[in-house]
C-alpha cells in the first residue's frame, strides 16, 4: 500500500529533510534470514524470567497462557556466528526464528544458504526513491476555532474531543474512574515527533507515563525527531489538556515503538512490525494500538493480493494473531482504501484476532474512505468503527486540528479498550474483544462498510459485569436488579428487542402494592432504570417486572 493511503492524508507545518539516495541504498541492502531450529539454546520455557518481564509472565498466568517454544529467544550462537562474518543484525523475531540483517557483501550472501543452521534468506528492497516531505499529503486539515469549543461539561471537560469519546459512551467509564490507570499500551507507528515537548503530553512526561521508546527502523531508542503520525495518534490516546482536549486513555502508560519507514514501502516494514510487537509482548504491554496497514509496495513483486487478506497468509497478520495468542489486545486500523481500486482492508487487520477499526464521521455515518470488508475468507471486517472523519488531534505545532483517516479511529478504540479492561482486570483479551464487538449498534446486522457498527462501552461494561453474552438477548431480558439488599436506590438493567413499556411493581409481605411505575424502553439497547426507595420501610419485598412478552419476579430486601 502506498504511503498516501497507509496514513491519514493531511498537511502539517513541518518539513523533513534527508538524503533520499543514501536512505534508498540502505533499504536495498536489508535481508531476512530464517534459522532452521532453536537447538543449543541456553533458554528454557521453564525459566521465562530470563527472557520475559514479570509483567509479561503475569499476563500469561492471568489468562492461562502457556510459555511456548516460540517465546524462546533465537539461539545466541546463530546470531554470534552471523556477526563474526561481518553481518549487521538489525532486528530479531523469536516468533519466526529470524533476523533482519544489513550487508553489502554479495559473495557472502550468495553462499550463506550453505551454513547449516540457516533455512533461507530473503531480500526485501525498495526500488523507488521517495522524496517524502509534507506536500505528499493532499488533504488539508482544519485548524479548530479555539473561541467556541462545542463541549459538554462532565466529570472530565473534554473540550474538542467530546464528540469522539461520547459517541462511544466512553465518558461513562471515565466518570467511574477508569481512565487507563495500570494499563500499558504499545503504540507502533512511524515516529513520535516532539512528544517530549508538545503540550498535550505534559502530563505523560510529568507522571512518567512514557515507559520507553524503541526504533526498529534505524535502531536505537530515539523516536522524537521522526515522523509526526505517531504523535498525532498518541494525542488521541493520551492527550490531557483539561477544558481543551482529553484522550481516550489519559492515565495509561505507553511504549512508543517506531516500525514504519516513510521513505520507502517494502515488506521489510512488516518484519520491523513483528519485532516491535514481540518487544511489546516481552515488556508486558496489554494493548497494541497500530495505525498502519500493508497491501501494495514499491516493488510490485512484493504486493499482496486480496486473496492474501485471509488473516493467515501475510507474515504481519500471522504475527498479529500470535501477539493475540500471548494475551495482548491488538487494535489496528482498517485502512483508507474505500474510495480507490483496492477498496478492502489491509494487513494485519485481516487477522481473525485483530480488532479492526474502521471510520465514521462525527454523525456516526460511514466515512467513504474507510476500507471495507469482508476478508477473502469472508470474515466480517472491519469489526467496529469510531469517529475517523473530522477527528480532533494535536498537530506538530501544538495546536488542535480536525483530520480524517482510520489512523484516527483506531486510538479512540484502543484507549477506551484499555479503560474497559482496567474495569475488568480478570478477563482475557478476547473477552474484551468480544464485549466491544457485541456492544456495537449493528451487531445483529453487520455489513462490509462498518462491520458490527459503533461500540457502546457502557454496554460492553455491563456485559462484563453481568457475564452476559449477546446470544442471551434473542429475547428481551431483565439483566440485573441491584444492589440486593439495597438501602435507598434499586437499579434495573433491561435489554429490549423492541420499543416497549415495562411496569415495575413492588409488594410487601402482606401483599400490599407499595410501588407502581411505568417506563418506556429503547429498542435494542440496555435500559438503565434507577428508583428512589429511600422512603420505604426496611424489610422483605416482592418485585414484579412485566413487559409485553415477559414477566419477572424477584425477592428483594430493604436494609
Amino acid at each position: 500500500m502506498a504511503i498516501m493511503n497507509k496514513f491519514f492524508k493531511i498537511i502539517f507545518p513541518i518539513i523533513f529533510l534527508c538524503n533520499i539516495n543514501i536512505y534508498a541504498q540502505v533499504s536495498a541492502n536489508k535481508y531476512v534470514i530464517t534459522f532452521i531450529d532453536k537447538d543449543n539454546n541456553p533458554y528454557s520455557v521453564n525459566r521465562p524470567n530470563e527472557f520475559l518481564s514479570q509483567r509479561a509472565i503475569n499476563r500469561r498466568t492471568k489468562q492461562n497462557i502457556d510459555i511456548l517454544k516460540n517465546d524462546l529467544p533465537i539461539t545466541p550462537l546463530y546470531i554470534d556466528s552471523l556477526q563474526h562474518l561481518g553481518i549487521k543484525v538489525l532486528n530479531k523475531s523469536k516468533w519466526f526464528n529470524s533476523v533482519t540483517i544489513f550487508s553489502t557483501d554479495s559473495l557472502l550472501l550468495d553462499t550463506i544458504h550453505n551454513i547449516s543452521f540457516i533455512k533461507c534468506l530473503k531480500k526485501f528492497s525498495s526500488i523507488k526513491n521517495k522524496n517524502f516531505v509534507y506536500d505528499k499529503f493532499n488533504n488539508r486539515v482544519n485548524e479548530i476555532d479555539y473561541t467556541s469549543p462545542d463541549n459538554k461539561i462532565g466529570i472530565l471537560d473534554y473540550g474538542f474531543s467530546t464528540n469522539q469519546i461520547e459517541m462511544l459512551d466512553g465518558q461513562i467509564l471515565h466518570n467511574q474512574g477508569y481512565q487507563g490507570q495500570g494499563m500499558q499500551i504499545a503504540v507502533i507507528d512511524a515516529g513520535f515527533y516532539h512528544v517530549n515537548s508538545l503540550p498535550a503530553f505534559d502530563s505523560l512526561r510529568a507522571n512518567n507515563q512514557i515507559l520507553g521508546t524503541k526504533d526498529f527502523v534505524d535502531g536505537g531508542y530515539s523516536v522524537y525527531e521522526d515522523h509526526y503520525h505517531g504523535m498525532a495518534v498518541l494525542s488521541i490516546l493520551a492527550g490531557n489538556i483539561p477544558h481543551t482536549f482529553i484522550g481516550t486513555a489519559p492515565k495509561a502508560k505507553y511504549w512508543l515503538l517506531r516500525s514504519e519507514d516513510v521513505y520507502s514501502e517494502s515488506l521489510i516494514e512488516e518484519e520491523n512490525w513483528i519485532s516491535a510487537a514481540e518487544f511489546a509482548d516481552s515488556v508486558g504491554a496489554d494493548i497494541i494500538s497500530c495505525s498502519l496497514g500493508y497491501s501494495v509496495f514499491d516493488d510490485p513483486a512484493q504486493n499482496h493480493t486480496y486473496a492474501d487478506m485471509d488473516g493467515k497468509t501475510t507474515i504481519i497478520s500471522k504475527a498479529a494473531n500470535i501477539a493475540a495468542s500471548k494475551g495482548i489486545l491488538v487494535v489496528n486500523s482498517a485502512g483508507n482504501e474505500g474510495n480507490n481500486s483496492w477498496k478492502y482492508i489491509t494487513a494485519p487487520s485481516d487477522a481473525d484476532s485483530v480488532l479492526c477499526a474502521g471510520a465514521v464521521d462525527e454523525n456516526g455515518d460511514y466515512a467513504t474512505f474507510s476500507s471495507q470488508g469482508p476478508t477473502s475468507d469472508v470474515k466480517i471486517k472491519p469489526n467496529i468503527v469510531s469517529q475517523g472523519k473530522n477527528t480532533v488531534f494535536q498537530g506538530s505545532d501544538g495546536k488542535f486540528y480536525t483530520g480524517s483517516g482510520t489512523s484516527f479511529s483506531t486510538p479512540i478504540i484502543a484507549g477506551l479498550s484499555a479503560c474497559l479492561w482496567q474495569a475488568h482486570p480478570n478477563v482475557n483479551n478476547m473477552q474484551i474483544f468480544n464485549a466491544i464487538v457485541q456492544s456495537a449498534n449493528h451487531f445483529k446486522n453487520p455489513n462490509n462498510k462498518t462491520g458490527f457498527g459503533i461500540p457502546n462501552f457502557e454496554v460492553a461494561n455491563l456485559m462484563l459485569i453481568h457475564s452476559i453474552d449477546y446470544n442471551d438477548f434473542e429475547n428481551e431480558n431483565l439483566i440485573s436488579v441491584y444492589p440486593n439488599p439495597f438501602k435507598d436506590f434499586l437499579n434495573f438493567d433491561f435489554y429490549s428487542v423492541d420499543n416497549d413499556k415495562i411496569i415495575i411493581e413492588l409488594y410487601n409481605v402482606l401483599g400490599q402494592k407499595v410501588l407502581f411505575n411505568k417506563y418506556d424502553l429503547t429498542f435494542t439497547l440496555y435500559n438503565k432504570i434507577r428508583i428512589d426507595l429511600s422512603n420505604l420501610r426496611k424489610g422483605i419485598y416482592f418485585l414484579r417486572v412485566a413487559s409485553t412478552n415477559k414477566l419477572y419476579k424477584k425477592k428483594v430486601i430493604k436494609q
